[in-house]
């Protein structure tokens, strides 16, 4: 049964997770396949409107394409009425008429570059909108065997908010992003057409020049094919950091109460060292490619040509948009063995029930070689409850898992009314099957929203009934909010009973045919088990139900028990034939537990956590990949310091119950001031942070100085050759030749500059990013706990903030600031060789370039508003993807695909309109750029024509002013097309700051504090009164006060959300007290250093997390420094993990427990906190485990959180927890003999569902 739940399969012996497996082969295929995606698929998801807009951004794209040949024509004549003017007077003349042609040509290019850059920004936007939605829903609609095999969480928020910015660069921004000359259809345009231009005007120069066309595309390729290669190797290693956090701040709590920050600080470093490599290697081909082209292009000296070598930028961004469309495609093109969209198959008017698995043989996708059943068979008739029990691992949930077919069997059939499964439409045959698990999966969302997964359009008449019968109704009325109250991620604000009893009303809601109950009363108290489960024996009337179970109380009433031992039925019948044969397995069972119960009568106590207890267990059928399972239990474990249930961490219901409503009011208070940071970052605070770089970057900026004075220089040279064509013959063949030299020598440092500028920012670049992003982790993962209950810092939201943040700061190192280094190097050298040929003209032609530069400034300053708004949506929306993909089951079994869908577009409608508004913005900017530019050409050359007019200066030095500063200008406009860029990176850096700058309240990596020479455990409460931070209007403690004694066990009970893990929390530091104080041998914890206090500890919590590693691995989690073969085999031996760890097996819920029990051991604690920590064990494992715990808790202090007598009667001091304070406490038999007392109802209750069951 739960020997599914996690998917990750785990040796003893081997020494990599599988998620590095897993990414190592996808990389093998890639590479065997091509890694990239061709151009006309990059578009392949375009509709009908993108199609327009494609076809009238490139129709403008052409037209703003010719204006730059057509500008060389009109120049050819302006040359022409310079050169051969007999005299001054006819100069003015001619240069006016053809002035005026420029005007003409300005406004054409205005307008279509308007066009071309609103048309690619606004189908970018849509098309990127559409892959990242297709994507998920295609993601959601994979068979379960998917989600073990190929891909986690952290991998699709990967996906979806770091790589659709890639492909969007490629369709849209990045094709208008390179200026004027430099885009793809628009060079295309140029390029023919000044070649046309070019056979009209001198067919022999023309055919020159083409022969350096076969060297350009052969270099343009070769860098296209390498970036794109290296492009992919760093993606990966971004998906596998991006698993890491997912992972980690999602078991966040798992991860203090063990102080393995440093280790999962570690883990993540060594995937961004990987991509860092990538990156740097990625910019060194990108300057290669970029200074070959360059060579040639100069080399070949020509100006039509010579723009393609500036198209690379572009180049670039298409293979990078290619490589990472590439797993995007393939996964929406992958079509799933199990298709829930699919909507062919049997629809009936309705079913009867009668469930049939004929000799099934399966074994599950991740480990093929380990088969779970070998001719399994099993009858259930309509209308009858069969209840499925064994040990830990046998296969109880695969047989759940099977029936709502999340796998298909091998071999064999499972049929439902004598139909094969595979032959009913998937959807509508779920839609008649209720499943309720042992881990209640919450969605973020209200508690309405929630209910109404069970039904489409469900009434709020309808909603309510459901929650009444659940005993749900209770608690909600309780909430300030009521139905309305959010859960937080994975129901994170509610307790452990509280999520459960909303699962319950969920599948209430669905009215099922076919029941499948999986331990669902376990985390219920004893008075809402027993309203429950009536509930549930009510709505089971006429229903074929199935229940897998541990308690006899949840089963012995079942028309048929089959008893599964290793795959197989080793018995079967109702309990009172079963019971016949004292020695027959269920006989067996049945003793063991009654052995239990008739030591501790009745002892149920806690009821918040029994719901867990069995939980872990049997959760195992869900066969969630580690990765998955961790965010899920973490997340609802780990992120809820709320949940009773959850890790001991969790915090009391009582107060869940108000807890929930505040998340959403705290979530908006939590945005605002992330919000207002942008306006405020300045870009000096961001350079201060590559300090350590600034060798790179001087060479860097060095080689893009160079870069920046070859176009002036080129500049100079072009006006001294069109000088030298009025020249004699003799001359000018003299001349050309030491004149195309000079190019040749521009080519060459343009060789040298363009890779050493690519490696050095490279290398800059990204050595901030990985700088950043750990910095950033590190930070995170030191926050205290309540920093994570908001809504806005869960695993999805701070892995795609650290995703797209950093990217978004790393071209500030990059493109841009190369670009801004290059662009003044140009700058200068243009006015400096202007004023010396002429001051008079240059001032005139100064004096128009503001034009260009103000428009760039107005641009920036409109696209400033945008990106940071679209930002933080896409975040709400990666939200979303995060919990359905984390819930893929729950998701699945109510086939809730379309309902996840509508709130994810919903969630990206903000953000496509913001990209559309930039894109419309950005093309007025572009627009008036090129207008401005050819009117400058225009106003130039008049000017220049009435100072020769007037004999001011010469031909000559007009046109060395004139290319000098219009390269110039050229750098002004492309440093005003980074604009999204720097917009981008302020609100990144504003996002990343927030975090850096945000001081943790309880911080684990502070080294201050005492630390005492040995700690004896003796713990002592205070008047401790407490609220959780997201709910500050409920109460959880008034007056707490409570000795715990050195080396003794103190066991906590009391309802559902009294506040008993709280107890735990608040002595972790999770939280600290409001007031009060809490004191370990005398000294108030506050005092002591934070790590070193936590080392003295170990948990077990209900909701075993285990990380993506090894088994090995998790066990020595326990222990700080290396542990040794022999610590690690003798704390599995003591937690009866080792033997099934020989087996090599996947784990099922209750071997992870024992896993978790086994690394709580390796840490030798002095103060031992167990909550429920044996609930997920069958009767012989939890005797052996309880064995174990006893000789583990002698001479330590213990903390028992439990519902069961027998992990607390024989404890030191038993403590009732009632309204915020302890009620009652005593010894078991103390306790008992007060009349009318809270702990002996409890006991008396728990004895009267044991003995009726």
């Amino acid at each position: 049964e739960a020997e599914s739940s996690s998917s990750v399969v785990v040796m003893e012996d081997s020494k990599s997770n599988k998620e590095e497996d897993r990414i190592s082969r996808s990389t093998i295929k890639d590479d065997h396949n091509s890694k990239t995606v061709s151009f006309r698929k990059l578009f392949s998801f375009a509709d009908s409107t993108d199609y327009f807009l494609m076809f009238v951004g490139t129709i403008s794209a052409v037209g703003n394409g010719i204006s730059i040949p057509l500008m060389t024509v009109i120049f050819g004549t302006l040359v022409d009425s310079f050169g051969e003017s007999v005299n001054n007077q006819q100069v003015l003349s001619k240069v006016s008429k053809v002035s005026l042609k420029f005007v003409y040509l300005a406004v054409g290019s205005g307008m279509a570059a308007f066009l071309q850059v609103v048309c690619w920004m606004v189908t970018g936007e849509r098309q990127a909108a559409r892959i990242r939605s297709l994507y998920l829903k295609t993601i959601l609609r994979q068979e379960i065997g998917f989600f073990d095999m190929e891909t986690s969480a952290g991998e699709v928020i990967e996906r979806m908010s770091g790589e659709t910015v890639l492909i969007q660069d490629a369709m849209g921004e990045k094709v208008v992003k390179c200026p004027l000359l430099f885009q793809s259809f628009h060079l295309v345009a140029t390029f023919f057409g000044g070649f046309v231009i070019g056979f009209i005007k001198g067919w022999f120069l023309t055919l020159v020049m083409l022969s350096s066309i076969p060297a350009l595309v052969i270099s343009g390729a070769v860098m296209s094919i390498t970036i794109a290669k290296v492009a992919r190797r760093g993606q990966t290693a971004y998906s596998l950091a991006a698993t890491v956090v997912e992972q980690t701040i999602g078991s966040i709590r798992t991860v203090s109460s063990f102080t393995g920050e440093k280790l999962a600080i570690e883990r993540y470093n060594k995937s961004l060292t990987k991509a860092y490599k990538s990156g740097v290697h990625e910019g060194l081909a990108n300057g290669m490619g970029m200074g070959v082209v360059l060579l040639i292009v100069f080399s070949s000296y020509g100006l039509a040509v010579w723009c393609l070598g500036q198209a690379s930028p572009c180049l670039s961004a298409f293979a990078t948009g290619r490589a990472a469309a590439y797993k995007m495609f393939e996964a929406i093109n992958r079509k799933p063995r199990i298709d829930a969209y699919d909507s062919n198959g049997k629809i009936l008017d309705d079913i009867n029930g009668d469930i049939d698995l004929r000799d099934v043989y399966f074994s599950y996708p991740a480990r093929p070689d380990e088969q779970i059943f070998n001719g399994f068979s099993l009858s259930i008739p309509s209308g009858t409850t069969a209840a499925l029990v064994g040990q830990s691992g046998s296969g109880k949930s695969t047989v759940i898992s099977l029936i709502e077919r999340f796998y298909d069997p091998q071999s064999g059939e499972v049929l439902i009314d004598g139909i094969n499964l595979k032959d009913f439409q998937l959807k509508w045959i779920r839609q008649k099957i209720g499943l309720v698990s042992q881990e209640p999966v919450l969605f973020s969302s209200s508690i309405r929203d929630n209910i109404s997964y069970g039904k489409d359009a469900a009434t709020v008449e309808e909603i309510r009934v459901a929650a009444e019968l659940a005993n749900a109704a209770k608690f909600i009325d309780k909430l300030p909010q009521g139905l309305d109250t959010m859960v937080g991620e994975h129901g994170t604000q509610l307790s452990g009973g509280q999520k459960q009893r909303v699962a319950i009303a969920r599948a209430i809601l669905k009215d099922p045919k076919i029941l499948l109950l999986d331990e669902a009363t376990s985390a219920l108290d004893a008075e809402s088990e027993r309203v429950v489960q009536e509930a549930l024996d009510r709505i089971m009337i006429n229903r074929t139900t199935l229940i897998v179970a541990h308690r006899l109380s949840t089963v012995r009433n079942a028309d048929t028990i089959a008893v599964i031992h290793r795959g197989k039925i080793v018995e079967k019948g109702p309990h009172s034939e079963l019971t016949k044969n004292p020695e027959g397995t269920y006989s067996q069972l049945i003793l063991l537990q009654d052995m239990k119960k008739a030591s501790d009568q009745g002892a149920a106590i806690d009821q918040d956590k029994p719901e867990l207890v069995s939980n872990s267990g049997r959760h195992s059928s869900q066969r969630i990949s580690l990765v998955r399972s961790i965010s899920r239990e973490s997340s609802g474990t780990g992120n809820s310091s709320r949940h009773s249930f959850s890790v001991s961490f969790g915090v009391p219901t009582v107060l869940n119950n108000a807890l929930e409503t505040t998340p959403s009011d705290n979530n908006s208070i939590a945005l605002r001031p992330s919000q207002q940071v942008p306006q405020k970052v300045s870009l000096r605070r961001l350079a201060l942070l590559n300090k350590p770089e600034i060798p790179a970057l001087l060479l860097g900026a060095i080689a893009s100085a160079a870069n920046g004075v070859v176009l002036p220089v080129f500049g100079v040279l072009l006006s001294s050759v069109i000088k030298s064509f009025f020249e004699p013959a003799d001359k000018l063949r003299k001349d050309t030749e030491f004149w195309a030299l000079l190019f040749v020598g521009i080519g060459v440092t343009g060789l040298v500059a363009h890779p050493s500028r690519g490696y050095f920012f490279a290398v800059a670049g990204c050595k901030l990013i990985k700088r950043i992003r750990s910095k950033c982790f590190e930070k995170v993962i030191y926050m205290e706990v309540s920093w994570f209950d908001e809504a806005e810092h869960s695993s999805g939201a701070i892995g795609a903030r650290l995703s797209a943040d950093a990217a978004s700061l790393r071209t500030i190192v990059g493109d841009a600031l190369g670009l801004l280094v290059q662009n003044t190097a140009t700058t200068v050298a243009g006015l400096v060789i202007a004023f010396e040929a002429n001051w008079i003209m240059a001032l005139i032609v100064l004096a128009l370039l503001p034009l260009i530069g103000v428009n760039g400034y107005v641009q920036t300053k409109f696209l400033a508003g945008f990106s940071a708004d679209a930002k933080k949506m896409y975040e709400e929306a990666s939200k979303v993807a995060n919990d359905a993909v984390g819930s893929i089951r729950t998701v699945a079994s109510f086939c809730a695909e379309e309902k996840v869908m509508e709130l994810y577009k919903k969630k990206c409608e903000g953000p496509i309109k913001a990209g559309i508004r930039q894109g419309i913005v950005s093309g007025i900017g572009f627009g008036l750029s090129s207008f401005f530019l050819f009117n400058v050409y225009a106003s130039s050359f008049y000017a220049g024509s009435q100072l020769v007019a007037a004999g001011k200066t010469t031909f000559s030095d007009v046109f060395r002013v004139f290319f000098a500063l219009t390269m110039a200008a050229i750098g002004i406009s492309q440093t005003a097309s980074m604009a999204p860029d720097i917009s981008k990176t302020k609100n990144a850096a504003a996002s990343i700051f927030a975090i850096l700058d945000r001081k943790s309240k309880i911080d684990s990596s502070d080294e201050t504090g005492t630390v005492l020479e040995s700690v004896k455990g003796e713990i002592e409460f205070l008047h401790v009164s407490f609220k959780y931070p997201t709910r500050p209007d409920v109460i959880i403690f008034r007056d707490l006060c409570l000795a715990i004694h050195s080396g003794k066990t103190v066991a906590l009970v009391g309802e559902s959300g009294s506040g008993k893990s709280t107890v735990i929390s608040l002595l972790q530091r999770f939280y600290d007290p409001d007031s009060g104080q809490i004191t370990v041998d005398g000294v108030e914890i506050q005092k002591l250093q934070l790590k070193w206090f936590r080392q003295q500890m170990s948990l077990v919590s209900q909701e075993p997390v285990l990380f993506n590693d090894t088994i090995r691995a998790n066990i020595g989690y326990g222990k700080e420094g290396n542990s040794t073969e022999a610590e690690i085999i003798a704390a599995a031996g003591l937690a009866n993990a080792h033997n099934f760890i020989n087996r090599g097996i996947q784990l099922s819920g209750g071997q992870k427990q024992r896993v978790a029990i086994a690394r709580a051991i390796m840490k030798a604690p002095k103060i031992l906190l167990l909550d429920e920590a044996t609930s997920a064990l069958d009767a012989e494992s939890e005797r052996v485990v309880q064995d174990a715990l006893d000789r583990v808790a002698v001479s330590r202090t213990t903390v028992v959180v439990a519902h069961r007598l027998s992990s607390i009667k024989g404890a030191d001091l038993i403590a009732v927890v009632k309204n915020g304070a302890i009620a009652e406490k005593g010894k078991h038999e103390t306790l008992m003999a007060i009349k009318g007392g809270i702990y002996a109802s409890l006991v008396a209750l728990h004895t009267t569902s044991s003995s009726s069951s």
